[in-house]
């Protein structure tokens, strides 16, 4: 008995501590973080996965067909869920960076980018004065103006900066880029990265591992969390085990297309549904 309420106490402490650590706090601190990449823009589907157990949801402006409403809507369907929300821009920009910001997501990931001024210039258009030039804007992100004054003195200390590793330039530049401090964590794009050293879609081609390595030694040096978009539970664990820890494990479209896939055929391999 006193063993089972040892055990209890011990796992309702560390279920407490997770709570009370930000995202960012937990970032920062090395903590393993697993979340998915959200393709759809269904506001039901983001608040189904952000209660599946996942830290964080990557939600997308680059790639799939959201709008600055429809983002908003789904930003707000994870509220009290405890799922952290990052937002990947579709470009490197300081007005997209701005509307963004102003929905009020957790953090940001920024793609494609190069150089240690990429990097500056996103975090001055991510940081209000004096440490940037973010205009400010009564919207989600400070509760349509109620909370204001309150958020102005809070967010560029709580917001979430990821830059995205995706070129060979970004990779002959990454010592250097690693170095700039108002970067949170670095995000490996595998399948951009494949492309840019001239082996598209081949990820497992020794150029691009030997890309994905120099990577993940230069941000071990500077103490810089790291991750990828890894796709699957065990190329998960397989770069894990090399020290990332801002794991991207799949995405939704590919989960819930296998899961349909393997319902359709096993209905058919029912025998009463062969031809007689």
């Amino acid at each position: 008995m006193k063993r089972s309420v040892h055990f209890l106490s011990v796992y309702f402490f560390s279920m407490s501590s997770k709570m009370q650590e930000s995202f960012k706090q937990r970032l920062l601190k090395g903590d393993a973080l697993f979340g998915i990449y959200i393709s759809f823009s269904v506001p039901s589907l983001v608040e189904m996965f952000s209660q599946c157990g996942f830290d964080w949801l990557w939600l997308d402006f680059e790639h799939a067909g959201t709008s600055l409403e429809t983002m908003q809507t789904m930003l707000a369907s994870m509220n009290g869920s405890g799922c952290a929300s990052l937002v990947r821009l579709p470009w490197n920009d300081i007005v997209w960076i701005k509307r963004v910001l102003d929905l009020g997501p957790d953090g940001i990931i920024i793609p494609m980018v190069n150089s240690r001024k990429d990097i500056q210039s996103a975090i001055q258009a991510c940081r209000y004065p004096p440490e940037g030039v973010r205009g400010v804007g009564a919207g989600r992100a400070s509760g349509y103006g109620l909370n204001l004054k309150e958020y102005l003195a809070t967010a560029n200390r709580k917001l979430v900066v990821v830059c995205q590793v995706e070129t060979a330039e970004a990779v002959a530049n990454i010592e250097d880029m690693v170095q700039e401090e108002g970067v949170d964590a670095f995000l490996i794009g595998p399948w951009d990265l494949s492309g840019s050293l001239g082996h598209l879609g081949d990820l497992e081609h020794p150029s691009v591992q030997e890309a994905i390595d120099k990577v993940v030694s230069a941000c071990a040096k500077a103490n810089k969390p790291l991750g990828i978009q890894a796709g699957n539970p065990a190329k998960t664990h397989h770069y894990m085990a090399k020290g990332m820890t801002l794991m991207a494990t799949g995405a939704d479209c590919a989960l819930l297309g296998a899961a349909v896939k393997k319902h359709v055929a096993d209905c058919r391999a029912c025998p009463a549904s062969s031809p007689a």
